[in-house]
């Protein structure tokens, strides 16, 4: 089932999913707070692990300016347990196992790796207002820079 693509002004689609630590996570945690929500597309590989280790660094920055963080991948939340504990990570990890999250987000998408195509997580991060309204989204990311970039926009809501 396609959904329609979620931009700057629509409401965000609202989840809950199992999350890193047993625990459970989801757009109800962040009632009333605004939220970074970031799309990437596997733990422990050379990319995502830079961005989860960037966010991760910058976590007490987001907290400062009342700003929640979250990352989401298609992994298992044991599979999130590990990776969050060999990088010590500063943030929780959302497992979107059945990709349902993914699809709401308009995030799971054709990809292309020498001449084949295949589904996969477009890099993505979405900045939630408290008002549940999605303010701003980047698509597409390159990792360099791009924490640095969210956490002003976080700090401009």
């Amino acid at each position: 089932m396609t959904h329609p693509i979620p931009g700057p002004g629509d409401p965000a689609p609202t989840f809950s999913c199992a999350a890193d630590g047993g625990t459970v996570i989801g757009s109800d945690d962040f009632a009333n707070t605004p939220f970074v929500l970031f799309f990437y597309p596997k733990d422990d590989t050379p990319t995502c692990t830079t961005e989860a280790n960037d966010f991760s660094a910058a976590a007490a920055d987001f907290a400062t300016a009342g700003v929640g963080l979250i990352g989401m991948s298609k992994d298992s939340a044991k599979k999130h347990d590990k990776f969050r504990t060999k990088y010590s990570l500063a943030l929780r990890l959302g497992s979107d196992e059945h990709g349902d999250i993914c699809e709401r987000f308009g995030v799971w998408t054709e990809k292309s790796m020498y001449g084949k195509t295949y589904m996969g997580i477009e890099r993505s991060t979405f900045l939630i207002g408290a008002d549940g309204r999605i303010a701003a989204v980047w698509r597409g990311v390159k990792v360099k820079g791009h924490v640095a970039e969210v956490l002003a926009a976080a700090r401009a809501l």
